[in-house]
């Protein structure tokens, strides 16, 4: 999704939340349970665009115009290197309803939940601010 990927490259939150479908399902690589919803989902990328550095895409699978995209990327957390892949199916407004994250290797997979975990009650905070 290019319009994604663009707004990511840019670091435009703004323009990536705008991507984002009221009822999109975040599913995280390092948390079990998905996240329901724009505030929250909005909420944990603003986060990891603060933990994660060096940040890249490398590739984009996909048709151009079709709902199911993989992004693949890679990033530091700390001093772990870590590949991973964004997985984005988009709904008929061309919005992100599903949003799947998986990284490697296990040990970059700690060092983000790790530093996520150490966010989340700020994470929570900007999401419920944000539901009003």
């Amino acid at each position: 999704m290019r319009a994604f990927r663009e707004a990511v490259e840019a670091g435009d939150l703004d323009a990536v939340e705008a991507l984002l479908a009221d009822d999109v399902v975040f599913t995280s690589p390092v948390v079990f349970k998905p996240y329901h919803g724009k505030a929250i989902t909005a909420a944990i990328l603003r986060a990891v665009s603060e933990v994660f550095q060096d940040f890249r895409y490398t590739r984009e699978i996909g048709a151009p115009d079709g709902p199911e995209h993989a992004l693949v990327f890679t990033a530091r957390v700390g001093e772990r290197e870590l590949t991973g892949c964004d997985f984005l199916r988009v709904n008929e407004a061309g919005l992100i309803e599903d949003f799947m994250v998986m990284v490697r290797p296990l040990s970059g997979a700690h060092a983000l939940a790790e530093a996520m975990g150490a966010r989340f009650e700020q994470i929570a905070k900007e999401a419920a601010a944000r539901s009003l």
